[in-house]
């Protein structure tokens, strides 16, 4: 597909683009689900800019597809990894690792690109209830008073 950007030919795909400027630019596979999430609206993705470069369909197509694999990507993602993921993802937020996971599992549903699949949606709250717990275990224990 071709789009016109600045007067110019551009020759990238929409999700070639998608994946080398938009999604470049957010720093860590959670904070990247969340963005891809946000686009989500009833009956596909919405995105100005990449429906004015690429048109609608496209730019549906390759949102789409880009929330998939991000998305299977974070499923396969060892825990461990996702921990510093979480660290990486919220930084830019200015919000906490355990707000940002929060806020993550309020918005559960945006989250899956097919909220049908159940069984993408039983592994990604695991791995959220996992974070979340993860995060809430790392603060520093209060002194009791005895």
């Amino acid at each position: 597909m071709f789009g016109i950007r600045n007067n110019k030919m551009t020759l990238k795909s929409a999700l070639q683009d998608l994946r080398e400027t938009t999604l470049a630019a957010i720093s860590g596979l959670l904070a990247k689900l969340a963005y891809l999430g946000s686009l989500r609206r009833e009956g596909g993705y919405r995105h100005w800019g990449m429906s004015l470069v690429h048109g609608e369909e496209s730019s549906d197509r390759a949102l789409k597809a880009a929330h998939t694999q991000v998305l299977s990507a974070v499923l396969r993602t060892p825990i461990a990894d996702l921990v510093e993921d979480l660290r990486e993802s919220s930084q830019d937020s200015k919000k906490t690792a355990g707000a940002y996971v929060e806020d993550m599992r309020e918005q559960f549903g945006e989250l899956l690109p097919l909220p049908q699949d159940a069984v993408s949606a039983s592994h990604l709250n695991s791995v959220l209830v996992a974070l979340s717990n993860l995060e809430q275990n790392q603060k520093p224990a209060t002194p009791s008073a005895s």
